[in-house]
């Protein structure tokens, strides 16, 4: 494990004992350091001094499945028992109404596209199907399938090297598949998310610099060049090899810790966003309301990531559906318009996707104990930018929000799509797997029409 040495806290006669440290392996995934990481990469067939386009994609899980029918689909003509409690408003496309308690989406909704017929997720909690198109297989996770991240990291590699190409930003929690970030598969760990620290970057500290720190910039980059020259003297650093010392680079570029640091940012945008927290939802096993992950997020595709997920949100929501959604609805409103509306005004709307939706959708019938149910026949999603036309809603379910009715688009046709806004052909393009045998990316490969 590569520290970085700076000044001491309190000085001692060694100069050594109550130092403060940067530890790459403190950012890392599985245990393995990020000059580990990095070895499996160059021992694979990342393509390198290609010239490489930037798409990206922002991946917005919403962990626990969010009621479609106190979303984006409505019934108000169903009885009461599964209309509940929401109205419905206006948009600002003529015929399309979305839940009273997201009016800036409403306001916004040329600038997106609902699916309301998405089906082909099991009865699982997990964000496997959502961030690889796969579900939990008797292979594992995702089957054993990459995620859309990882495959971009193959496929495409990174925009800029001291920048990974893939960066999760998904919280840990109990229930483990609710965290995880976008696995690699079959693909190894040369293909895994780079994943800050969940607790605020806690581990990113140079000379006991912290996260509010880092705008110091003259101080940050002195804390670099003094390990620099201590590199040129200290005979155990002579020893470091490339790979540690490309992490190192990683770790230090201006690119990514800028990108990480959202005190960089106008406190007028932050409040646009939110702040939120890193706590879960309501105290329950699931993802934050951590607005400042839809901020960070856009720094960091800016800054040459191409894929970042996230989780947001508990919507497992067996009781106190209509007391608890209020609230969640509104936050969700207030980061996702923000997040969208802000790659707008920097000109990425035509380069970075946006989706976000959940593992399933919630019983058309309410519950005696006021909540919703898993229900895996019928869910929603929210696309928007990447180039895709917007202002539309695809699909429709019955008169219940039981079953798709009309276009029903199944969690793969959207990974179709968004490989295809990406510059991926799904039809031909394949990957090896442990055997070399080639795979194709998704089993459904017809990008949606309405879309691209």
């Amino acid at each position: 494990m590569l520290s970085i040495i700076g000044r001491p806290a309190d000085s001692t006669c060694d100069g050594q004992s109550r130092r403060h440290f940067l530890k790459i392996g403190g950012l890392a995934l599985g245990g393995l350091g990020l000059p580990q990481i990095l070895r499996a990469e160059a021992a694979s067939e990342v393509t390198a001094g290609k010239s490489r386009s930037h798409k990206a994609i922002i991946m917005i899980y919403l962990s626990g499945g969010p009621s479609h029918q106190d979303m984006y689909d409505l019934k108000m003509d169903a009885p009461k028992e599964i209309r509940g409690a929401f109205r419905p408003i206006q948009t600002n496309v003529p015929g399309i109404e979305i839940c009273e308690h997201m009016p800036r989406l409403a306001k916004m909704m040329d600038k997106f596209t609902i699916i309301r017929s998405l089906y082909g997720g099991p009865d699982q909690h997990a964000s496997d199907l959502c961030l690889s198109g796969y579900p939990i297989g008797p292979k594992g996770q995702q089957d054993n399938h990459p995620s859309l991240g990882s495959v971009l990291s193959k496929i495409q590699g990174p925009v800029d090297p001291a920048i990974p190409p893939f960066v999760g930003l998904t919280t840990k929690t109990g229930h483990a598949p609710y965290s995880n970030p976008g696995l690699p598969g079959f693909l190894g760990l040369a293909h895994a998310p780079f994943r800050p620290d969940s607790d605020g970057l806690a581990n990113m500290r140079l000379n006991g610099i912290n996260l509010d720190q880092l705008r110091h910039r003259q101080s940050l980059l002195n804390s670099f060049d003094n390990f620099r020259k201590r590199m040129d003297v200290t005979p155990a650093l002579q020893g470091v090899d490339a790979l540690t010392l490309k992490a190192f680079d990683v770790l230090t570029s201006s690119k990514l810790v800028e990108a990480l640091d959202l005190e960089r940012e106008d406190p007028i945008l932050r409040d646009r966003y939110g702040r939120g927290s890193s706590s879960p939802a309501f105290g329950e096993d699931a993802g934050p309301h951590w607005m400042d992950q839809f901020l960070m997020a856009r720094r960091l595709v800016e800054a040459g990531v191409r894929c970042v997920t996230l989780s947001f949100g508990s919507w497992d929501r067996h009781g106190g559906n209509f007391e608890r959604l209020p609230e969640q609805l509104a936050k969700l409103d207030l980061g996702v318009t923000a997040l969208v509306e802000d790659l707008h005004a920097r000109g990425l709307d035509q380069d970075v996707s946006v989706v976000a939706w959940g593992e399933f959708g919630r019983t058309p019938r309410i519950n005696p104990g006021g909540g919703r149910d898993h229900w895996p026949q019928a869910s929603c999603a929210l696309l928007a930018g990447g180039g895709m036309r917007m202002g539309q809603v695809i699909g429709s379910t019955n008169r219940l929000g039981e079953v798709p009715q009309d276009r029903p688009v199944h969690y793969q046709d959207v990974f179709a799509t968004l490989y295809h806004q990406l510059g991926i052909d799904v039809a031909t393009a394949t990957i090896p797997d442990h055997s070399g045998r080639p795979q194709y990316l998704v089993d459904r490969r017809e990008p949606l029409r309405e879309l691209v």
